[in-house]
């Protein structure tokens, strides 16, 4: 009886470690959707492609795997913050499904007037 009531127990903590498992591989990879998104907004905003900037933070976030929910960038700011959801489902332990969510913020830090040139050494 001891023997069976230790298996099961080892049973329901390997179940449970999986599922902590693949929602640590989900929250990973809805960061580096997020991260992908909000820097590809960020690069837009330094040179601008006419593209929608919600829409391109949407496609690097469904490259990624992920789903835009929330893109906070405006044409000629210089901060892009992006939200990005994924669905976890499969769990072993645990019915239903779960929605791990990640934001990720990119500034762009342009100079502000002319550029100034430091003098070359020795002049």
């Amino acid at each position: 009886m001891v023997i069976a009531a230790v298996v099961l127990l080892a049973l329901v903590l390997s179940l449970g470690v999986a599922d902590v498992a693949h929602v640590l591989v989900a929250r990973s990879r809805a960061r580096t959707a997020a991260d992908a998104a909000a820097l590809a907004v960020a690069q837009d905003l330094v040179i601008p492609s006419g593209v929608v900037l919600s829409d391109i933070a949407a496609n690097y976030a469904a490259l990624n795997g992920a789903e835009l929910s929330v893109c906070v960038c405006e044409p000629g700011a210089s901060e892009a913050t992006v939200t990005v959801s994924i669905r976890v489902d499969g769990f072993l332990l645990v019915a239903g499904a779960r929605t791990v969510q990640a934001r990720s913020r990119a500034v762009v830090d342009l100079p502000v007037g002319p550029a100034v040139v430091p003098p070359a050494p020795g002049s």
